[in-house]
Order: structure tokens, then C-alpha cells, then sequence
């Protein structure tokens, strides 16, 4: 699933092979861009907000998209195959004379004129790997509702932009309470961190092909919790438990270390 950081690598190889150039094919495969033509624009630049992609083109113009949960763009060199998907799921090209950028699965893509971008963006919290990060606003937005759940609070990205269901996962390990902790009761010197070790976790993935947030290498230890469920926990070897967890509107898989996390569970 993208979270933050894949988002940003995305935007980093977009950028590498669009920005500067003229766009010589444009087709937008969703029905309300259906005659959206990009031909002869020039892109400036593409820049990430959170888990969201913004890629600007003269004339005041940008493109928006988000990935959710299965969305993805690849980028292809002339006559390469392209191995993102079926064609039926491709929902945009973005081609020049040296690169073609295809985005597969993409659930959010619209256009919008660039001095609306907050229209797309503007509700998002601060941007863990954004310049406009604010830790202290971050955690000023996690606790203004304190008898939240840890994990729905950090998945809300009005609140800190960047986090998905594998960062809100391993970053409850850490701190050592669970997805269900309200967020008042996490104690002071433990939520002061939090803004600091979101960004630190982030940060050290943004570069890595693999993401880890152990600093192991090995593919079933590279995480602490996410997705090792009945797996021995890496600190304490108590198995690792899931539950889905959700706001009402939406459940996603869960994973937390009974022994090593305090705080109430499903």
C-alpha cells in the first residue's frame, strides 16, 4: 500500500522524467478528462503532498492524483514494454519525446487550475516530508481529540500528512501502545516524541527500495508487526496479533505485540 514515502519516490521518478519537458502524448482514461488534451504543455514540475501527487504544466494546469491502495505510476523508456497492468487499468499517459509516464488503478485523478490546489490538498495536517512540517502543530492536531484511538488519529492525514496502515502499525510498537490507546492517554514524554519518530521513520525509507522499520535486511524481519501476524514479536517473541480497526467508515488490517504494547484491544 503507498504510504508517504513510496508517494514521494513516485513524485522524485516523475519529476526525473517529465519536468522540462513538452508532453508529445496526453490521455486521461477517466470520463470527466475523457477530452482533456495535454499535448504541447510543458510540465514543471511534480511535487508530493502527503500520499498525494500534484504534476504542474504551463498554463496554470495541474494534474491531480492520489494511489490509495493499489494505484501506481511507472515510467517507461521508448519501446520498453509497459508491466504495470492490464490495459484496461491504465487511467492516464503522460508522454514526451524521451519517457511515457503511465498511472495504473489510480481512484483519484482530476484537473484542476494550479492556484486550486488547496481544493485537493488544503485540508491535509502537516507534511512529514513536506517543508511545510510543523511537529508541534502535528501534535497539537493528534490530541485535539484525545479520546480518539491512537491509530485512527495517526491515519487521519488532516492531522500529520504521510502516514498509511503500516507506519500507524509499526509506529505503535514503538511508542508501545496500541492501535486502541486513546490518544489523551498516551503519556506526555511518549507523545512528545511521536511527531519527531513518524518523521525519522519516513525519512529513513524515502531512499530504500525496501522499506524497513527495524534496520533488518532479512524480508520477514524488516518490519516490527505489520503483516506478521502469529509470527513471533522480534523483541519479546510473544505471537503478534490482527484485528481490523476502522472509523466507522472504513476497517483496515491491524497488528500489534500483546506483551510489548500497552493499552485496550478488540
Amino acid at each position: 500500500m503507498p504510504e508517504g514515502d513510496t508517494v514521494h519516490q513516485a513524485a522524485r521518478r516523475l519529476h526525473s522524467a517529465l519536468a522540462g519537458h513538452t508532453v508529445t502524448r496526453s490521455d486521461l482514461r477517466v470520463p470527466k478528462l475523457a477530452t482533456v488534451d495535454l499535448t504541447g504543455r510543458t510540465v514543471l514540475d511534480v511535487t508530493p503532498r502527503g500520499k498525494h501527487l500534484l504534476t504542474r504544466f504551463e498554463g496554470g494546469l495541474t494534474l491531480h492524483s492520489h494511489l490509495r491502495m493499489d494505484g501506481s505510476w511507472k515510467v517507461y523508456d521508448p519501446g520498453e514494454r509497459w508491466s504495470g497492468g492490464p490495459g484496461h487499468q491504465i487511467r492516464a499517459i503522460l508522454g514526451t519525446d524521451d519517457r511515457t509516464a503511465v498511472g495504473y488503478r489510480l481512484p483519484v485523478l482530476e484537473l484542476l487550475r494550479t492556484t486550486e490546489e488547496h481544493k485537493a490538498v488544503g485540508h491535509l495536517g502537516p507534511d512529514l516530508l513536506g517543508p511545510d512540517w510543523d511537529p508541534e502543530q502535528a501534535l497539537r492536531n493528534l490530541l485535539a481529540a484525545p479520546e480518539r484511538p491512537l491509530g485512527e488519529a495517526l491515519l487521519d492525514q488532516r492531522n500529520l500528512a504521510g502516514i498509511g496502515n503500516i507506519y500507524k502499525s509499526e509506529l505503535c510498537f514503538i511508542l508501545g501502545a496500541t492501535p486502541w490507546l486513546p490518544t489523551g492517554e498516551l503519556p506526555a514524554e511518549t507523545a512528545s516524541r511521536l511527531p519527531a519518530l513518524a518523521k525519522k521513520l519516513l525519512e529513513a525509507n524515502r531512499d530504500r527500495p525496501a522499506r524497513t522499520t527495524t534496520g533488518r535486511t532479512r524480508p520477514d524481519q524488516r518490519l516490527y508487526v505489520y503483516g506478521r501476524a502469529l509470527r513471533p514479536c522480534l523483541r519479546c517473541g510473544t505471537p503478534i496479533r490482527s484485528a481490523e480497526q476502522g472509523d466507522g467508515s472504513r476497517s483496515r488490517p491491524t497488528y500489534w505485540c500483546p506483551s510489548c504494547q500497552q493499552g485496550p484491544t478488540p
